[in-house]
């Protein structure tokens, strides 16, 4: 019975406007339900965000190597190459994607290197740096504290979650899904 359900053509539905509805009822109903679902996203983060949820205990910085890294898709006229080293991904039991973002200029391996030890917390749309490196050592921050990741200067954080660590209000399914999407994404125009 329900193959041949799935068979059938559907009906053609005429609509028609309600001539007892205001005119401009439809467009504001649209315009709003447009709204919402442009928000979803930061709302669904809000409805569903623990209060009492706490960060688990960050790990040192790990070892990293320029020679690994999978770039973010970032906008041509950025002079500094961004991107990860896949073998520092990690999402941890509190919802937080820990990575090393890697920034360099010019040769890469030959040239200079800074990296920056993130979290990102997808649910909440925002990123902690708990060490930099300079140099040849890492320097941790003192009192690191969670910003949003829409109001930061570094675009590589947004661009990254975006194209391969977050899924709306939480991490990706895997660290092998987020590393997938780094080495077969789109370039951007």
């Amino acid at each position: 019975m329900l193959p041949r359900l799935l068979s059938l053509p559907l009906p053609k539905l005429r609509l028609q406007r309600n001539p007892s509805r205001p005119p401009g009822l439809d467009r504001r109903l649209l315009a709003f339900l447009l709204g919402v679902a442009l928000t979803g996203g930061a709302a669904q983060a809000a409805l569903f965000e623990n209060p009492d949820w706490k960060e688990s205990e960050a790990p040192p910085p790990p070892k990293f190597e320029v020679s690994r890294m999978l770039e973010i898709d970032m906008p041509p006229q950025r002079e500094l190459r961004y991107g990860v080293d896949p073998q520092t991904i990690r999402i941890t039991g509190d919802g937080v994607v820990r990575y090393v973002a890697i920034a360099t200029r010019g040769g890469g391996q030959r040239g200079p290197v800074n990296a920056f030890y993130e979290g990102l917390r997808c649910a909440t749309g925002e990123v902690k740096t708990y060490a930099r490196f300079t140099g040849d050592s890492w320097h941790e921050a003192k009192d690191p504290q969670w910003q949003d990741v829409g109001s930061l200067r570094s675009t590589h954080t947004l661009a990254l979650a975006r194209q391969a660590i977050c899924r709306s209000a939480a991490p990706r399914d895997s660290v092998d899904e987020m590393v997938r999407l780094l080495k077969n994404q789109k370039p951007l125009d």
